[in-house]
This record gives C-alpha cells, sequence and structure tokens, in this order.
C-alpha cells in the first residue's frame, strides 16, 4: 500500500464517533497522537494550539457539570458561529443530521427525541477523555485556521492508532465554563472540544456514516 492509499484509508474509515466505552487511553498513546498532530503545518509555523486533556475521574466531572451549565446557560462561544446555512451546505447539515436521528430512532418532528440527542454532545458522548484545543487571540482567524488542521491531524493520528473521536463546535458554545474549568489565561480562545477513546461497535450512533461531495463539486481546473 502507497502512503495515499494508507491516508485515503484512514480518512475513510475516520468517522465522529458518538458512543464511547469507558476504558481510558493509554497516557502513552494520547501523548503519541497529540506529539503526532502537532507535526501539521501553521502560519508562520506559529503552532497556536494549546491542548487540555482530561483523565477519566476528571471528565465524569466535567461532564457532569458542562451538562448542567449547557441545560441553563446562553451560548457564549469565543469565536462566532456560523450566521446561517444556505444552500448546498444547508443540505449537507441536515443529511448528517437526519442520518443520525434515523440512526437512533429519533422521527421527523419529534423536537424532545433530536433535543435529547443534541444534549449528549455535553455528556461527551460517555468518553472517557476529553481535549479542549484553544489558541492565541492576537493570532486572529489564521491561529483559528491552524487549529483546524491540528483537529484534523489529531483525528487521524487517534484513528491510526484505533482510538475513535469526535471533534465537538457545540461545546464551544459554553466557552466561559471550559474557560474558567482549565484555567485559562485571557489571551486564549476555546476553539473546539475533541472527546475520543474506544467505540461503542453496538450503539446505534455509530451505524451511520456521513457522505462526502463529488471533485466536480470541489475542484476547478484554470488553465
Amino acid at each position: 500500500m502507497t502512503d495515499i492509499d494508507t491516508l485515503d484509508a484512514l480518512l475513510r474509515r475516520r468517522h465522529s464517533c458518538r458512543a464511547f466505552r469507558p476504558d481510558p487511553v493509554p497516557d502513552a498513546t494520547i501523548a503519541r497522537i497529540v506529539e503526532t498532530a502537532g507535526r501539521v503545518p501553521s502560519w508562520c509555523n506559529a503552532q497556536p494550539w494549546e491542548v487540555d486533556v482530561t483523565l477519566p475521574p476528571e471528565t465524569a466531572r466535567l461532564r457532569d457539570a458542562l451538562f448542567a451549565h449547557a441545560g441553563t446557560a446562553p451560548a457564549q462561544p469565543d469565536i462566532p458561529f456560523p450566521v446561517r446555512y444556505a444552500g448546498v451546505y444547508k443540505q449537507r447539515r441536515s443529511a448528517c443530521g437526519w442520518a443520525l436521528y434515523d440512526a437512533v430512532g429519533v422521527k421527523k418532528g419529534d423536537r424532545a427525541a433530536s433535543a435529547h440527542q443534541m444534549r449528549e454532545n455535553f455528556r461527551l458522548f460517555g468518553a472517557p477523555h476529553f481535549a479542549l484545543v484553544t489558541t492565541e487571540t492576537d493570532l486572529g482567524a489564521y491561529g483559528v485556521l491552524d487549529c483546524g488542521a491540528f483537529v484534523t491531524a489529531f483525528t487521524l493520528a487517534a484513528e491510526a492508532l484505533g482510538v475513535a473521536s469526535i471533534p465537538q463546535a457545540a461545546v464551544a458554545a459554553h466557552a466561559p465554563i471550559l474557560r474558567d474549568w482549565f484555567a485559562l489565561p485571557d489571551s486564549r480562545q476555546v476553539v473546539c472540544g475533541i472527546s475520543f477513546g474506544r467505540a461503542d461497535r453496538d450503539h446505534p450512533a455509530n451505524a451511520f456514516r456521513t457522505s462526502r461531495a463529488p471533485l466536480g463539486e470541489i475542484l476547478r481546473w484554470h488553465g
């Protein structure tokens, strides 16, 4: 298998895991994931990402606190969320959401059940570990962009080591509690969280996969 085949296989195999087993990932494996992810390129080699990782007892405490907080507090992300999803972006978002709901038995129009599934974000989907990814505020959009590359590399490195993961923007909507929990300085912005661990292969939430746009929708030739 060539290097490009290996990369393609990892990208195809990786998925956003929404149900985890409780058993922890060894510290050395976590360190290897973060170290490998840190090899991605960044603007002026600034490497703006910093990562706070919880071990199972702390993950459980954070899960309880985050779930309670998200049930009553308004969203306050450090980085503005999308203004809207329109056109093909709305179509892709909807297709992903309905594939998840279909997998877990949520019927169209059942707002209570869909809200319950959404709140599983704040239970971290039962993951034994949580990684908070932050960037330096002064680096602006380019720091956020660099962290996006880091998150992608993190999920691929994890997949290569048999560790499932899911990047979570939902938790970033509650940046204040995360800032306090991890004692972040004012100079850091919350980008996203990543819940990770061993996948519960039998859970229906892990039974579907999202599609990808065909090449013709994303590639334009010139010349």
